[in-house]
């Protein structure tokens, strides 16, 4: 398990957590600045909007599933396109997240710019109507309340074929007794 937040780690939600917003969520953290805040996107929760409906010039360009993912509950009526590109380098329309080796080349694509432009330079895009935000402390204070595992990504978590299995895919590859977590029941009252 990782030991602190950073960018291109993931934010686990633990099974305490019964935000609607959060709950069973898999958040890849895009920017931390202890005094800023983080900023990040829910990676595991697919909507039923197709991208062509909202962005139809991308949609060629998007990893399935082709529809447009549940960032989060901050700006809803906003989209933010993540894409790996094929090289090391740095296409124009696309900003790299600085983080870890995970994330090395994963980044933000500028949804403005002409999608042709970036046609030839990515293998995978996902996009996403909102984010997840935390304020300058906010996001710590949670951790201690043990609402998040703070664990560490790879490179294919991201653009999940089946993301509505990442929680649990996530917290199985943990070492220790993090890894039972993933068997914890949807309802426990049910067990």
């Amino acid at each position: 398990m990782a030991e602190a937040i950073y960018v291109g780690g993931l934010l686990v939600a633990t099974p305490l957590l019964d935000d609607p917003n959060f709950r069973r969520s898999v958040v890849l953290v895009l920017e931390h600045d202890e005094d800023g805040g983080t900023l990040g996107v829910v990676l595991n929760r697919p909507s039923e909007i197709a991208v062509t409906q909202v962005l139809p010039s991308w949609d060629p360009l998007v990893t399935g599933p082709p529809v447009l993912f549940e960032g989060g509950p901050v700006q809803t009526d906003s989209a933010l396109a993540l894409a790996v590109v094929l090289s090391g380098e740095e296409p124009l329309g696309w900003r790299r997240l600085q983080g870890r080796a995970a994330v090395s080349r994963l980044g933000t694509v500028d949804l403005d710019a002409p999608p042709e432009i970036l046609a030839g330079e990515i293998s995978q895009m996902r996009i996403f109507a909102g984010y997840a935000g935390w304020t300058a402390g906010q996001l710590e204070n949670e951790l201690k309340e043990g609402a998040w595992y703070v664990v560490d990504s790879e490179q294919g978590d991201t653009f999940d074929p089946d993301p509505s299995a990442l929680w649990r895919t996530v917290l199985r590859r943990q070492k220790g007794d993090l890894a039972l977590v993933a068997t914890f029941p949807d309802d426990p009252m049910l067990n």
